[in-house]
């Protein structure tokens, strides 16, 4: 970074800190639409118990939220960024080119992926190579690689009914999309044996099989969802052969309407997830901009509170919605308490 860049985001965070009197006084939060019911009742509760205003929590993906999180510094800026997936050092890069250079982040604890349909419909057993299978652009036939030619479950896995293949998955925006691409499409690539063949086929270039493996096909059977987990069921509810991809936490608020499929031989869980026995699982995140912190009233203690025992633990109530404790979360409490940045660790 050049001695002008670096001038101007030690500048806008000096500016920002000196305005503490103008700045606003309600933490606002943007992201990943699976943390957005946790992050949306712990805001309720803090507004309830604490005298700051209630948190401003808003949705609109992992990837959307990080961006606007690093667009800068300042109260025309969020102060928290909520992910169902870590920040990627592309991201740190353009935050610290925006002056958003010391980010705090924070495990909340953990949720699975799980693929759910009509309650009245047909019941799945799946695996990583079905979803493979049934959703890659381009897969391998007698040894060759082509365009997938399924159109039908029981084209993938002779066990599966007769179903049209339609699924309802998370959009690129989304954190859960980058989890289903890399723990299921690639696994299930990778577990077929096709990986291999699209890697010699592709000069023995692993970066492009990888990508091969991962590019969902485009002739509507998968379709790409760029709202949240409601309008994933909304699509089930108007094409009961549909299948779609949600969290944990959403299905089990909504087991009247959806039935969930196993994935390997395992029912999704808090449980099966807790054991990590369940394969498609995911740590869940927030970050902190640490400029903010002092002068944004009640940014520390909300964040402090969100991962507080009694909220983020076992027996709190973002458990009770859905989401698996992390089992050191006594670690997650000292990076809140202590400003630990990434990075440095302090």
């Amino acid at each position: 970074m050049s001695l002008t860049k670096l001038t101007a985001s030690a500048l806008t965070v000096a500016v920002f800190t000196a305005s503490t009197a103008a700045a606003r006084d309600q933490v606002q939060v943007a992201g990943s639409s699976t943390v957005l019911p946790y992050a949306s009742i712990v805001a309720e509760a803090f507004g309830e118990n604490f005298d700051f205003p209630t948190p401003v929590v808003e949705s609109g993906g992992s990837s959307a939220g990080l961006k606007r999180f690093c667009e800068g510094v300042g109260e025309n800026t969020i102060d928290i960024a909520n992910a169902s997936r870590q920040i990627k050092p592309a991201e740190v890069e353009v935050c610290a080119a925006n002056g958003v250079s010391d980010i705090i982040e924070v495990r909340i604890g953990y949720d699975g992926i799980v693929f759910a349909s009509d309650i009245n419909g047909n019941a799945f057993e799946f695996t990583p190579v079905d979803w493979y299978r049934a959703l890659s652009d381009k897969i391998v036939v007698d040894g060759a690689v082509v365009d997938n030619p399924y159109t039908t479950w029981d084209q993938v896995n002779p066990d599966f009914p007769a179903q049209p293949i339609q699924a309802f998955v998370p959009g690129t925006k989304h954190g859960t999309r980058e989890v289903f691409e890399d723990q299921v499409i690639l696994a299930g690539c990778e577990e077929s044996g096709d990986f291999e063949v699209m890697k010699v086929a592709l000069d023995d270039d692993k970066k492009a099989a990888e990508k091969a493996c991962i590019a969902l096909r485009t002739d509507g059977k998968s379709v790409d969802i760029d709202g949240d987990y409601t309008e994933t069921l909304a699509r089930i509810e108007s094409n009961k052969d549909g299948i779609g991809v949600f969290g944990l936490a959403f299905y089990e608020n909504n087991t009247n309407k959806l039935q969930v499929a196993t994935m390997s031989g395992v029912v999704p869980s808090t449980e099966s997830i807790a054991e990590g026995t369940y394969p498609v699982s995911r740590p869940l995140f927030f970050y902190i901009k640490k400029a903010h912190i002092g002068v944004i009233p009640g940014l520390q203690e909300f964040a402090e509170f969100f991962v507080a025992d009694e909220i983020a633990g076992p027996d709190g109530p973002l458990a009770e919605y859905g989401l698996v404790s992390d089992p050191e979360l006594s670690d997650t409490q000292d990076v809140v308490a202590e400003q630990k940045t990434i990075g440095t660790g302090s």
